[in-house]
């Protein structure tokens, strides 16, 4: 079949679907649950009108509970299991892992990411903002700064092993150590240090992604309080760490734990970039090192990720509705 006339089915049937399941769960609930009597006409009223809302909502609940609740708790109690899936050794997997080296590693490095990467891109994001915001070409320097976005991490990736190349004709790391009369170095096998370049490429994406949330923020900042300012006698950098960041620091922590959550879950540019070698890896990249030899451990990786990722989006979701009131 073609792809094309695939879609078009698929659309026409999810939304037909959907329609004819309102229309027929409405017309259950009016004239077969719930009849229009003469003797009880209002109480039925009130009472479809009670029930009605969780027949809008059962489709998405229905969806969550399928696609989200049910392979968290499958997830769980196959981490509970052996390699080979028939044996029940409660928290054997997670004693094993929290006493394994590499796992160890992998946490410490996925806290090193989750303290540089936010604090980097949240920073250069905002700087950017507040630079870019008064120049006549400060659209376009956004719009350069907010390509990386657009490429994969794994096209991000292939990009910096260019730049990180031990080739002084391709690397421009090597370039700059040759001309200054050193050797050759591959960055990637530099202990403690591979991480923070790898972490650099992540932070020059979300770069972007800060700077055009914090620059929205910034524009919607009443005129009236940096002219206040201005009259007080503030110089700009009072303005601004005084009078601009205090009013967007909602937004800022959104985009911070926003950030968080996405380096929590990273996996693609150091498989691309070391394969987790070099004392780079991560969780996700600890758990797909198992995912194929121990179903078991790769489940019990999962769910640790899960529990670190889970506080940060509690956060980041009361943090959201804080700003919408």
């Amino acid at each position: 079949m073609s792809p094309v006339l695939q879609g078009f089915i698929t659309i026409i049937v999810g939304v037909g679907g959907c329609v004819a399941y309102f229309y027929a769960s409405n017309l259950i609930l009016d004239k077969v649950i719930f009849p229009a009597r003469h003797d009880d006409h209002g109480r039925n009223i009130n009472r479809a009108t009670m029930v009605r809302p969780w027949l809008f909502l059962f489709p998405a609940v229905f969806a969550l509970g399928l696609y989200l609740v049910y392979p968290v708790v499958g997830s769980f109690v196959r981490s509970l299991y052996n390699r080979a899936g028939d044996e029940f050794i409660g928290f054997g997997n997670y004693s094993q892992m929290f006493s394994e080296e590499g796992f160890r590693t992998a946490l410490l490095n996925n806290i090193l990411w989750a303290l540089v990467v936010p604090a980097g891109a949240t920073f250069l994001g905002l700087l950017v903002a507040q630079l870019t915001d008064k120049l006549r070409w400060g659209n376009f320097a956004k719009s350069l700064i907010f390509m990386p976005m657009a490429i994969s991490f794994v096209g991000a990736s292939l990009i910096w092993k260019f730049v990180y190349a031990n080739d002084p004709d391709i690397g421009i790391i090597n370039a700059l150590r040759d001309t200054m009369g050193m050797g050759p170095v591959d960055p990637m096998q530099i202990p403690f240090w591979n991480n923070f370049f790898l972490m650099v490429i992540l932070i020059w994406i979300q770069t972007g992604f800060a700077m055009v949330i914090l620059s929205a923020a910034l524009r919607g900042i009443p005129e009236e309080t940096i002219e206040a300012a201005i009259i007080d006698g503030a110089n700009p950098f009072q303005i601004f760490f005084k009078i601009k960041v205090p009013q967007i620091m909602g937004t800022i922590v959104v985009v911070w734990t926003t950030i968080t959550i996405l380096v929590l879950k990273v996996f693609d540019i150091v498989y691309a970039m070391t394969g987790g070698n070099f004392d780079t890896e991560i969780l996700p990249s600890y758990m797909m090192d198992y995912m194929f030899r121990d179903d078991g451990r790769a489940t019990a990786v999962a769910f640790v990720i899960m529990i670190i990722v889970l506080p940060v989006m509690v956060w980041n979701i009361r943090q959201a509705r804080k700003e919408m009131r």
